[in-house]
């Protein structure tokens, strides 16, 4: 007898953008396709760990209903490891997650994370979830790192922004990839050209703002601020540019079967308070490949 192929699906890091993943999800869900595997990075460890928990729906209302007031209120600040520690996102989470390990997931997950002194890739395969979750989320110089037995372990998306190798590792046969950074490169600048001469909405940048203006407390009185970017912004545009280089070369040395792109290039980093605008992109740039997720459906032989 044959032996049944195995679906794997690998979400990637984005931040903000990563609410996307549960559009992407509940278009698979549609077409029949449910993994037997699933791996992430960053905000597609935490979607995909609150998938493979069952909390994906409670997930989804809360996020829809979260108003950046909201956000800023589940950020703990600091001065210490990363502006955010980030206790109070994980510790909303475990109302409902409670305290679930990776290895008794019904569905065999695992989330990537780095090894702070020594650079090297982490796969987080059992313990704690939400502790796997916190340490791949863990975007350094923002979030700060997490202490996992011996090891600092920050974001994955230093090393694995889109974990199709992860995928394979723990037995896919198929891979659908979501990834968040190869395109939003090119939607940026070709909305800051749309956008030049023309004054930004008032919330746009709420986030970048309000850290702007701590640490402008230890600005020099004479520095200019026109002069150069503000710390915040080099910050995020190159953790981008680092993630969209990294996920390029790994995604080319092993592409996924399927990979699936959400255009949520304009959504910043921390606008958690958008979940009803990356939902719907993440859903409806599934369903532009619905016709190669009817032909994986059937290729796998699974029961409508």
């Amino acid at each position: 007898m044959a032996r049944r192929l195995k679906l794997g699906l690998a979400l990637g890091t984005g931040a903000a953008k990563g609410w996307a993943h549960i559009g992407v999800i509940r278009a698979l869900e549609e077409h029949g396709l449910v993994p037997d595997i699933v791996t992430g990075t960053s905000a597609g460890a935490l979607v995909g760990g609150a998938y493979v928990a069952g909390y994906l729906d409670e997930l989804e209302a809360w996020v829809r209903g979260l108003r950046w007031s909201d956000v800023v209120a589940l950020l703990d600040f600091r001065f210490s490891g990363g502006l955010i520690h980030g206790n109070r996102v994980i510790d909303h989470l475990r109302e409902g997650m409670h305290d679930l390990r990776v290895e008794e997931l019904p569905i065999p997950y695992a989330a990537v994370a780095t090894d702070l002194d020594f650079g090297t890739e982490v796969w987080l395969r059992e313990g704690p979830l939400l502790d796997a979750i916190r340490a791949s989320i863990a975007l350094p110089g923002l979030f700060s790192p997490l202490r996992v037995e011996d090891r600092w372990l920050v974001d994955g998306g230093l090393v694995n922004p889109v974990p199709v190798s992860l995928c394979r590792a723990l037995g896919a046969d198929v891979v659908i990839a979501v990834d968040l950074t190869l395109q939003a490169q090119l939607a940026r600048a070709e909305q800051r050209l749309a956008e030049k001469g023309r004054d930004e909405g008032a919330e746009q940048d709420w986030f970048r703002d309000l850290l702007q203006g701590m640490l402008d407390r230890f600005r020099a009185p004479k520095e200019d601020k026109d002069l150069l970017p503000s710390l915040i912004d080099v910050a995020v545009r190159s953790v981008n540019i680092m993630t969209e280089r990294i996920a390029r070369s790994r995604m080319a040395g092993d592409p996924a079967d399927l990979l699936i792109m959400p255009r949520v290039a304009d959504i910043s980093l921390m606008e958690f308070h958008r979940a009803n605008e990356a939902i719907p992109i993440g859903y409806e740039a599934a369903q532009r490949h619905g016709a190669e997720l009817e032909r994986l459906h059937a290729y796998l032989g699974r029961a409508r």
